[in-house]
């Protein structure tokens, strides 16, 4: 048990330092921080966690070896992601109505179920994340003990540290969006947050 616990804050602080590296999440939280608020982000922290949490069971199942397994498969989902997220920042730079634009909503409430579609589709559809839950996850397993406990200590381990990091991206991100809804910064705040999300679907397909 104590080999086990150095083990989960070894792999708590592999996350955490992880978490903290600006990568496609990151940039997705900060973008909707500024052009939304910290409240809003937290849809985007939310789906995010949410695609982690799926990967684990993914990687315990196995399934996940059998996806990298297949270039193609790995190539698809990689690329419909980047697509994905590179649309809807074209569409918030160029001011067309999507989960990121406000001067085009007209007062519309933003659905919160979009922005964590959004991000979890932003996770799921990133394969760099599956690779490094097949790739890090088994040295964090002691084969003697039942598999399945051990990864729901470890998703815990990943997922609490990950959602207070996100958060505090998302709450700095905030302090600009007292000014963010104002009509004569929407456009520059649209554009600010499109690039940021265009920048994660590049990354994405980039690395």
């Amino acid at each position: 048990m104590a080999m086990n616990l150095e083990s989960w804050a070894l792999f708590t602080a592999t996350e955490a330092a992880l978490s903290l590296s600006p990568g496609p999440a990151v940039m997705m939280v900060v973008a909707y921080g500024i052009a939304r608020g910290w409240r809003t982000s937290l849809f985007v922290s939310l789906g995010i966690l949410t695609g982690n949490a799926i990967y684990f069971a993914v990687s315990a199942t196995g399934i996940g070896s059998l996806i990298l397994a297949s270039p193609k498969v790995f190539m698809a989902i990689k690329y419909l992601g980047a697509a994905y997220l590179v649309y809807l920042g074209l569409s918030a730079i160029f001011g067309k109505p999507s989960p990121l634009t406000i001067s085009k909503l007209d007062g519309v409430a933003l659905s919160g179920s979009k922005i964590f579609s959004s991000a979890l589709m932003l996770q799921l559809m990133n394969p760099k994340t599956l690779l490094m839950f097949v790739a890090i996850l088994p040295q964090f397993i002691d084969p003697r003990e039942p598999v399945g406990v051990q990864m729901l200590i470890l998703a815990a381990c990943s997922i609490i540290p990950e959602f207070f990091i996100l958060l505090g991206y998302g709450m700095l991100a905030s302090k600009a969006s007292h000014w963010a809804t104002q009509e004569r910064y929407a456009v520059i705040t649209e554009r600010i947050a499109g690039t940021l999300v265009t920048g994660a679907g590049i990354m994405v397909a980039l690395v």
